[in-house]
């Protein structure tokens, strides 16, 4: 069972079967931050802690901070991105209004048009394998 209730500042929790999001936090997992917060495949696991499910989490992005918190969409980037330099300022920026609510909006708008990316990408990562 993963640790979900840590001293990290961070519990990131991510879908590691969509091509698209394994891409995004591999991308922040390069950090030098990175190695101080707690990353979670919601697709290898149900034991998440509480007040989050594996549905919830494969629906939108989540973050749990250092008191328990649960941060998820556009919030949730925000949270992570001030853990990681060279985004701390777009996560103080996207945290406050009237941008959080500009960037839950794009949040959103982007969630129906995930899964069709995601079949992009891994249309693309196959083509690309196969040429290899």
């Amino acid at each position: 069972m993963p640790e979900t209730t840590t001293s990290a500042a961070l519990t990131v929790y991510y879908d590691g079967s969509c091509p698209l999001c394994s891409r995004e936090i591999a991308f922040y997992r390069r950090s030098s931050a990175a190695a101080g917060l707690v990353w979670i495949d919601v697709s290898r696991t149900s034991e998440l802690g509480p007040g989050l499910d594996c549905q919830a989490a494969l629906r939108r992005f989540h973050v749990r901070d250092a008191q328990g918190r649960l941060h998820h969409g556009a919030a949730g980037f925000a949270r992570l991105w001030r853990e990681l330099p060279g985004w701390r300022w777009l996560g103080r920026l996207c945290a406050v209004p009237p941008l959080s609510w500009l960037a839950e909006a794009a949040y959103r708008l982007f969630l129906p048009l995930r899964p069709h990316l995601q079949r992009a990408l891994q249309r693309w990562l196959d083509r690309r394998a196969r040429a290899s």
